[in-house]
């Protein structure tokens, strides 16, 4: 059996954060339905340039490849009835809708607990089920600013940055993902389901972690870095090369010494300003000077080399195609591809997740309702009458 296949989830999701936390289930084996809203063009992700083109994109199909789809009008009574069908033996249903429409649309375990007791019902939203901001949209770079993100990323001299990737979205998705597998042991435990109220904002500010701990105790405000230093530990940082960037991560005082040795100037580990870690953040200018010396009379490529066999943590500063190029993407067989009917092959980074099963075939993103036939059909029964009955009535869009 492959891992999560007796695992099948119901998620009414769009963009980015939810489809990202239910892309990890689908790539550990369960079955994803995702149920699209009939009275667009579904999921807005698949409009996303600028690798967009009939009803696909690049965008979408790096979110939602190994899922199922269908179109449902979720404000209609027929649409509702189906929806509830498909929860009858579902083990969860999860949405990152904002934090009031749940209520409204009749989403919530209090309104589904009938049609299934044992139904885990996961809401990823900006900010939650309650609060002053619950009926707020909220997008990632919005909340990276809300949370404080932003006044710790990038160079003291330059203004507030955001991450280079909508890390907010992604590990607000992989928190759900996390949530709704506790909530469907516990379900499976106990007999009965129940809520998880994740949000982006709790999601960011969790993540705020020693900084938020230092701040909370101590009143202490981590400031922006110069080159991406760590606020603790020196030297951490970004140094340059004779060909570009280097990452070092002297968080031990022996790679300290370590990295003086194979640079040439043994000497530093023994001066009075850089011999402590405390003494080395207390001096961190001089220090980061006498290091960019000895750096920059050779490339990125050699010091990785020869600090990496002294055992210093490092790395070059990669761009795109270099980390692609990294052999350990090989190694790891971190990309995986499929056959596209517009796209050709599409080639992905698979997700994270491991275990000792073999992993799923990957299957591309699926058409708007492709599954139509084989969910309302094959998996729920209806017959030729039931689904025209339906139509009829607006469960899945206007004809």
């Amino acid at each position: 059996m492959i891992g999560l296949s007796d695992l099948r989830v119901v998620s009414i999701e769009q963009y980015g954060a939810g489809p990202f936390g239910t892309l990890h289930l689908a790539e550990l084996g369960a079955e994803v339905i995702k149920v699209e809203d009939a009275r667009t063009a579904g999921d807005i992700g698949r409009q996303v340039p600028p690798f967009a083109a009939e009803d696909d994109s690049l965008f979408f199909q790096s979110f939602n490849r190994n899922k199922k789809s269908i179109s449902l009008d979720l404000s209609t009574a027929a649409g509702a009835v189906v929806l509830h069908r498909l929860l009858e033996d579902a083990d969860a249903l999860v949405y990152n809708l904002r934090g009031d429409v749940p209520e409204k649309l009749g989403l919530r375990y209090e309104d589904l607990k009938t049609v299934n007791p044992r139904l885990v019902v996961c809401s990823l939203s900006g900010y939650g089920m309650t609060g002053p901001r619950r009926g707020e949209p909220a997008y990632d770079y919005v909340v990276q600013g809300l949370a404080g993100w932003m006044a710790l990323t990038g160079d003291p001299d330059g203004p507030p940055t955001k991450s280079g990737l909508s890390l907010v979205d992604y590990c607000g998705g992989v928190v759900a993902a996390m949530s709704l597998l506790a909530g469907v042991h516990v379900a499976r435990r106990d007999g009965v389901g129940g809520d998880c109220d994740v949000s982006l904002f709790d999601t960011a500010m969790s993540m705020l972690s020693y900084p938020g701990t230092w701040y909370l105790t101590a009143g202490h405000e981590t400031k922006r870095l110069r080159r991406s230093s760590h606020p603790s530990v020196t030297p951490f940082g970004a140094y340059p090369t004779a060909d570009g960037w280097l990452m070092l991560a002297c968080v031990k005082p022996k790679f300290f010494v370590k990295l003086v040795e194979v640079l040439g100037i043994p000497e530093l580990a023994t001066d009075p300003r850089f011999a402590t870690l405390e003494a080395r953040r207390d001096n961190q200018a001089a220090l980061d000077a006498c290091l960019d010396d000895a750096l920059r009379h050779d490339t990125s490529a050699r010091w990785t080399e020869r600090l990496s066999a002294a055992g210093v943590p490092c790395g070059p500063i990669n761009d795109l195609p270099g980390a692609f190029e990294e052999e350990q993407v090989d190694a790891r067989e971190l990309v995986v591809s499929h056959p596209h009917p517009v796209w050709g092959e599409v080639r992905h980074v698979r997700t994270a997740g491991r275990g000792w099963w073999p992993a799923p075939e990957t299957v591309r993103a699926p058409e708007l309702g492709e599954h139509h036939d084989e969910i309302l059909r094959g998996l729920l029964g209806y017959t030729d009458e039931e689904l025209a009955a339906l139509a009829a009535d607006g469960a899945f869009g206007q004809a």
